[in-house]
């Protein structure tokens, strides 16, 4: 007599196991800010360890001055030699069009030879030659002089946002590349969540979707919006797909956070629809 209700009983919890769940599975993710140095060079000072926070603009780490700076000191002098260049050209120049403002007034008066009058143009033309020249290599060194200083400037890098470091890839003394990332910043607006959705519920979460993100330690869940859903799934079974098959099919979505939360990187989350 006891037959039909444990089969009934059984028929029951297997419809249940079989209902498919409004929970989907996630982690989050983050969009990591690399902080690099334009100049290749050899870091000098690191001044923030991991887990610093740090504001917008606030040092990170500098490289050392010194084999820059004798780029700069070089620079500098080369452009005083060109601008005293530039000095020198001017007054020969000068003299030049004195010259020949005089030896036209003599020439035409009658005292001064055609002969002379033309040497005195052509010197003339040469000196203001050489004074183009002479300003554009002052011109050109000083374009120099402004980028060494600017490289100069450029050796103390600062974090571009406010947030937590969270690596550090090179150390004090050791050398590294123009672009290369010495620290990995996480700002809080650029965290996220990626979750993955079955083809049949793909519809649910379209852009702009709402949705909330609970996590294991993480108090109250967290409101998101999906920001991004994949046109294609991220697994592929054989081409002719039975019906077991497409069950089979997930597809990524993202979703950012619309307040910082206690989500960390790579930390498994859960999925709802926002009512």
């Amino acid at each position: 007599m006891k037959r039909p209700l444990i089969v009934s009983l059984a028929l029951l919890i297997t419809a249940c196991s079989g209902a498919k769940s409004e929970v989907l599975q996630g982690y989050g993710e983050a969009d990591y800010i690399y902080v690099a140095s334009q100049e290749a060079g050899v870091i000098g000072d690191l001044l923030v360890r991991e887990g610093d926070a740090v504001e917008a603009g606030q040092a990170v780490f500098a490289l050392d001055r010194e084999r820059l700076g004798l780029s700069a000191q070089s620079a500098a002098a080369q452009a005083a030699a060109a601008s005293s260049a530039v000095r020198s050209a001017e007054a020969d120049a000068a003299l030049a069009r004195s010259n020949f403002a005089r030896g036209q007034e003599l020439f035409q008066r009658g005292f001064y030879p055609q002969a002379r009058l033309d040497s005195d143009r052509a010197s003339l033309d040469a000196a203001n030659a050489r004074l183009t020249q002479a300003r554009r290599e002052a011109s050109a060194a000083g374009a120099q002089t402004d980028l060494a200083r600017t490289r100069m400037g450029d050796l103390s890098v600062a974090a571009p946002r406010a947030g937590v470091i969270e690596r550090i890839y090179y150390r004090p003394g050791e050398v590294i590349a123009a672009g290369a990332p010495v620290a990995a910043l996480l700002a809080p607006e650029n965290m996220k969540v990626r979750f993955f959705a079955p083809q049949d519920r793909l519809s649910d979460f379209p852009v702009g979707a709402r949705v909330l993100i609970s996590c294991d330690g993480c108090g109250e869940p967290v409101a998101a919006r999906v920001s991004y859903a994949a046109a294609e799934p991220q697994f592929t079974p054989p081409v002719i797909y039975s019906l077991d098959q497409r069950e089979k099919l997930v597809f990524l979505i993202e979703a950012r956070l619309e307040a910082p939360s206690a989500i960390r990187p790579g930390a498994p989350v859960d999925v709802r629809l926002a009512p």
